[in-house]
């Protein structure tokens, strides 16, 4: 099984082109290819196959396994991959994913297995405050559907990784079919995010999760409708409007040759 793997600001992924649809995978190979110990090691496995009314399909497991609608890094992944593979010519693809039709525009820069990829995220339906979610030093908590499901906390400061780790995993025992969880704390012109990804736990950087932060505060007035998502492996730009658009850079690390099971 060939794979190739990507990271977009440290958010990794491996991707497993499939264009006829012949070697489907489930939540086993996913696990064990995931495992950064036993396996190659990454945030989630792309399966990519092609589509009648798009270029290409998503389908997209996390490291644990589990299905996730959506995945703003891992598209952008997705796109250098099938455009390296000859499988799009670029620089748009059109993608088919669970939550939907996406576009990604995606051109080389001028450093080497680099691109940068905009992806037209779809609209951010931002939910009403959750006082529930207050506690301790929580100003303000609500939930955003970027295609799959988040939950700001707007803080002043960030706690450290390990309380964001025991938020999110204390979410994702109350909340059915689990969330992502995304700290934000505004720091002049930018927002500072750290994210806990349901299925995987903590990421260096996360798409969607930095477009929910992004709508959250602009709801919030924390933030204008164009704003840096400053993450712990880069930045992420986001422009809001009748959909979102979020730039990341993104690059291809190597190419594996897995034991198929």
């Amino acid at each position: 099984m060939r794979l190739t793997k990507h990271h977009a600001l440290g958010n990794d992924f491996l991707v497993l082109l499939d264009p006829d649809g012949v070697r489907p995978v489930g939540a086993d190979v996913a696990r064990a290819v995931c495992d950064r110990h036993r396996g190659v090691g990454a945030d989630g496995l792309l399966r990519v196959t092609r589509a009648a009314a798009a270029d290409v399909t998503m389908q997209l497991f996390n490291a644990d396994g589990g299905r996730a609608e959506m995945s703003g890094n891992g598209i952008s992944c997705l796109a250098q991959a099938v455009v390296l593979a000859g499988l799009a010519t670029g620089p748009e693809v059109r993608v088919t994913t669970d939550a939907g039709p996406r576009a990604v525009r995606i051109e080389p820069t001028v450093r080497r297995g680099e691109h940068r990829a905009t992806v037209d995220m779809g609209a951010a339906k931002v939910g009403d405050d959750e006082p529930e979610w207050m506690e301790d030093d929580v100003l303000r908590a609500a939930r955003v559907d970027v295609g799959n499901p988040h939950l700001v906390l707007h803080m002043p400061e960030y706690a450290g990784d390990d309380d964001l780790v025991g938020r999110g995993v204390r979410v994702n025992e109350l909340v059915p079919g689990g969330i992502n969880v995304e700290i934000v704390v505004p720091d002049g012109d930018t927002l500072e995010m750290h994210v806990y990804e349901r299925g995987v736990g903590l990421t260096e950087a996360c798409g969607t999760g930095a477009c929910a932060v992004a709508a959250a505060a602009a709801r919030w007035e924390l933030a204008g409708n164009d704003v840096t998502v400053r993450q712990p492996g880069g930045d992420a730009r986001v422009a809001l409007g009748d959909t979102i658009h979020m730039t990341v850079p993104v690059v291809h690390v190597a190419t594996i040759d897995y034991p198929d099971a």
